[in-house]
């Protein structure tokens, strides 16, 4: 029989106190970056350019009202109590792993080889070995066409908020001056290396575990600030409390946002969609 194991979650107090933290977490960086004056957040790791720290919150915020239209799809259930805690837990380990080391590293090509080893290398040796074990699970693809196009909607509306009022970032110049095959070349392996490689790891294989343990709300907002956390490797100003409450209150919640988008409807294209376009769009928009 199928159960909803985002909905019944193992360990339920554990997901409130997760819940509860992240959300202290989530309110006390906007408070300290208020109280600093310092609510100017970088958006991208190519410049310092800034944008206000709550011009990402009305998008996110309107998205996950309207993702709220089709009921959340439901998993398959594990094969034991203790699977789901033998790929989450590593999971969980690598995805702190990376945010801790980055920010120790001197750039490339040590950012992509650590990225692609912690966050690709060690969830197939977690599966390959807990597959092992008879674990074979994986999140359920409903196939109503509510859920196959339900996400056009908010993803639509995001999209327009985003780039189409004035909350809109401004427009990169790097575009026009860069050479049209390195141009092509830096959007193909940066969707690869960060709208994919990221959405696969912190939302389908890290949030869905632990969904399956604490609950939707609560593995979203781990998930989400876990998935915040490693930006502070390439935007950080150096101010490691302020730099946290920055990508708190930035990636932080657009990581709501995408979460929710994939909890719902377990479909990797909405996540895709907006983590390319927060990626690319600031480029195509300047040409």
């Amino acid at each position: 029989m199928m159960i909803d194991n985002t909905g019944s979650a193992r360990s339920p107090r554990a997901g409130m106190l997760v819940l509860v933290t992240g959300g202290i977490l989530l309110t006390a960086a906007a408070v300290w970056l208020t109280v600093q004056g310092d609510t100017g957040i970088r958006y991208s790791a190519d410049h310092h350019d800034t944008v206000p720290m709550w011009a990402g919150w009305i998008p996110a915020l309107v998205g996950i009202m309207l993702v709220r239209l089709v009921p959340p799809a439901a998993d398959q259930p594990w094969p034991d109590r203790v699977a789901p805690y033998r790929e989450a837990v590593p999971l969980l380990l690598a995805g702190v792993a990376f945010a801790v080391t980055l920010p120790l590293l001197g750039g490339e090509p040590a950012y992509t080889l650590l990225k692609v080893a912690l966050l690709l290398g060690v969830p197939l040796g977690v599966f390959l070995w807990s597959r092992r074990r008879g674990a074979r699970w994986h999140p359920w693809r409903p196939v109503d066409a509510a859920y196959r196009y339900g996400p056009a909607l908010p993803v639509l509306a995001w999209l327009a908020l985003s780039y189409a009022t004035p909350l809109a970032v401004p427009p990169s110049d790097f575009g026009r001056t860069a050479d049209p095959a390195v141009l092509v070349g830096v959007l193909v392996v940066g969707f690869a290396a960060n709208a994919l490689l990221e959405e696969v790891f912190y939302r389908r294989w890290l949030q869905s575990r632990w969904e399956s343990i604490l609950g939707r709300w609560p593995a979203i907002v781990l998930a989400s600030l876990v998935w915040a956390a490693w930006h502070v490797g390439i935007q950080g100003t150096g101010e490691l409390g302020t730099d946290l409450a920055s990508v708190a209150v930035h990636q932080g919640v657009l990581g709501l946002f995408l979460g929710y988008l994939w909890s719902r409807y377990r479909r990797m294209w909405p996540l895709l969609l907006v983590h390319g376009a927060v990626n690319s769009v600031p480029i195509l928009l300047g040409l």
